[in-house]
């Protein structure tokens, strides 16, 4: 370092102080720098380890939650075992509850002497003490031939030949055609086909291998073609029965026509169901069921296409929307959860309003009143900003069924859910895993028209096989099955609840509610639709 000559020694050193005092000072600005990275990067190790964790945990939960909706039952859900878990069957004792039996027939076709034993297992003698009873109700497996000697007449006036016809005969058929089935097996063979979506192939199986019957799949197509030909002018009323009903659940799923997709549409009444297979899941096939000038209540899942029925009433269920919640809380993270979560506990306050008027603990006026604040509390939680994609989707959907969502409430007695279409689907649900749909636009058209008779006999309590038994041996084919309701339905609300626990007294605008917008407690009309 070459130092300038009018420097002296004490110059010299002052600017070595002012170096040093430099160097220091900027070591000590690098070690605060080093000292700041290195917090930084400490907290940008923790975060990549945080979220390292949260993305296993979310990666487990959804394996988890996709292996649920496959696998449901022991062995294969895999899921933890409760460390006490609570002992299956009946408790014993007092807490058994009411117990039950079959009453002892009146009328007995059998009676059977059981032999004593002769020994007991000590080898001593056995003395008879007394007789006891006991019951079986069994099934015969007997099939029958049957003749049936038709005359066969002419008309002495026009020479028309004219055959005589037995109740029981299904077909006039001679000749080739004169071997047939009886009415009972045709009966039973469409109810197992349609009614609990067993193929044909296994139908025919159940009727030999149980009645020794030899039957081919085509005779039980034709069969089914037949009953369905001859049950449509039902299924028209049973239609005519829906648009009349004042409240009606409706729903719609996919479905196999000659390999093409097509829709399965069905609406449930108190006491009607009516089934269709259409080529679409639009306005246009939702109208072609209920009319497109509707006026009665709708409940439904929230699909877009039933708000275009302007003149009727809408609810949204409930069920499929506590449903998403628990799915949405179940792979969110914490944070996340917590909307969905606030979400499915106002739900459930609705139902917990339902349920305590039901039982009585709540006037009409009380009822509205807590339901105006249930609302109140929605609209707060749906102002609120949520930062989750899978979040905002659903408050768009809320915001969409801000109005429908507390129907039920502002209307004792209507349904909260869509569960009446749900159930109603589900058989067809199990036949479409069986055999995948229909081969045929003809076998579509009998599978909707077989399905809303077998459907709503079962709804009306009503045996199918009667049913199917009187259009197999009937000769008319505009007559109507006595299913089809004569006048407008007044419905009764199945969603899930508690039964009442009291019996209160309908006042008259109680009675009338399901009949028109609902009145507020102030006389103002509520509004439950757009």
């Amino acid at each position: 370092m070459a130092w300038p000559k009018s420097l002296n020694a004490a110059g010299i050193i002052e600017k070595l102080k002012q170096k040093i005092a430099s160097l220091q000072q900027q070591w000590r600005r690098t070690r605060r720098e080093i000292e700041r990275l290195r917090q930084e990067n400490e907290q940008l190790r923790q975060e990549r380890e945080r979220l390292r964790e949260e993305n296993e945990w979310l990666k487990r939960q959804l394996e988890e939650a996709q292996r649920a909706s496959k696998r449901q039952a022991a062995p294969f859900s895999r899921g933890r075992r409760k460390a006490d878990p609570q002992r299956p069957g009946r408790k014993s004792g007092a807490a058994y509850g009411r117990r039950y039996g079959k009453a002892i027939p009146e009328h007995v076709d059998q009676v059977i002497a059981v032999p004593a034993p002769v020994r007991c297992e000590c080898g001593g003698k056995l003395k008879v003490e007394s007789i006891k009873s006991q019951y079986q109700q069994e099934i015969v497996r007997k099939t029958i031939w049957r003749r049936f000697d038709i005359p066969i007449c002419r008309c002495q006036l026009c020479h028309k030949r004219v055959q005589g016809r037995d109740p029981r005969q299904t077909s006039d058929a001679l000749g080739a055609a004169a071997v047939q089935l009886g009415p009972d097996a045709l009966a039973l063979a469409v109810q197992m086909n349609k009614g609990l979506g067993i193929p044909h192939a296994d139908v025919a199986a159940v009727l030999k291998d149980s009645f020794q019957l030899q039957v081919n799949r085509s005779t039980i197509c034709r069969a089914v073609e037949r009953v369905a030909r001859r049950g449509e002018a039902t299924w028209h009323a049973l239609r005519d029965a829906a648009r009349r009903s004042m409240v009606n659940a409706i729903d719609e799923t996919g479905w196999n026509v000659e390999a093409q997709l097509r829709w399965l549409w069905v609406v449930v009444s108190e006491q009607v169901t009516f089934c269709d297979i259409l080529p679409g899941r639009g306005f246009e096939q939702a109208a072609a069921l209920l009319g497109p000038d509707y006026d009665g209540w709708l409940t439904h899942d929230g699909w877009a296409v039933y708000y275009k029925f302007l003149r009727a009433g809408h609810q949204s269920c409930i069920a499929h929307l506590l449903r998403r919640c628990r799915d949405m809380a179940a792979v969110a993270s914490a944070s996340a959860a917590r909307f969905p979560l606030q979400v499915k506990a106002l739900l459930e306050k609705g139902l917990a309003l339902r349920d305590r008027y039901n039982q009585g603990e709540l006037s009409r006026h009380g009822l509205w009143t807590a339901t105006g604040r249930l609302e109140a509390q929605l609209d707060r939680l749906l102002v609120r900003p949520v930062r989750d994609s899978a979040n905002r989707r659903l408050k768009n959907h809320l915001w969409r069924e801000r109005s429908y969502l507390f129907t039920f409430l502002y209307c004792p007695g209507l349904d909260a859910t869509n569960n009446a279409a749900e159930r109603a689907l589900r058989p067809l649900v199990v036949a479409r895993k069986n055999w995948g749909g229909n081969r045929t636009a003809k076998g579509a058209r009998a599978q909707a028209v077989l399905t809303s008779i077998l459907q709503t006999a079962r709804q009306q309590g009503k045996n199918p096989l009667d049913r199917l038994i009187a259009l197999l041996v009937g000769k008319d084919p505009a007559k109507i099955l006595d299913l089809v309701p004569p006048t407008r339905e007044i419905p009764q609300d199945s969603s899930p609840g508690p039964p009442p626990r009291k019996v209160r007294a309908r006042d008259p605008l109680e009675l009338v509610a399901l009949y028109a917008v609902p009145k507020a407690v102030d006389g103002t009309q509520v509004s439950v639709q757009p």
